[in-house]
């Protein structure tokens, strides 16, 4: 069985040892102590994976951590299935709100500037003559 210490884990997804140390005090990974040696196998890769997903994403950690504990406990993989389809249906919703609040700011500037431009068109005018 593979195994891999917490700095190659740390190199291959470029994270902080740091990083691991606190999703491990958060019970999200869960290496095999030998003594201060950290091992970590193949469990907590797909576990990183998808932590570092979720938080790609936009799930905060205690998202993230209802997520990938669902696996082990009831209701089961299926549970987990439903909730992250749930999940992911909410944070998309978000996303979007956030896009249409995006577009409006991003008007509201344009306008802003145009209106700018008018008055400093005005101001030189002015001067001009």
């Amino acid at each position: 069985m593979a195994t891999w210490s917490i700095r190659e884990l740390a190199d291959e997804y470029a994270v902080t040892l740091r990083t691991l140390r606190h999703y491990e005090e958060l019970g999200l990974l869960r290496p095999v102590r030998r003594g201060q040696v950290r091992e970590y196998h193949q469990r907590d890769r797909i576990r990183l994976e998808l932590i570092l997903r979720g938080k790609r994403v936009g799930f905060s950690l205690d998202e993230i951590a209802t997520i990938v504990n669902m696996y082990d406990e009831p209701p089961g993989e299926a549970g987990q299935l439903e909730f992250l389809i749930e999940q992911s249906r909410l944070r998309r919703e978000a996303l979007e709100q956030q896009r249409r609040d995006i577009d409006t700011t991003l008007a509201d500037l344009d306008q802003i500037a145009a209106r700018c431009r008018e008055e400093l068109r005005a101001i030189r005018t002015g001067r001009e003559r």
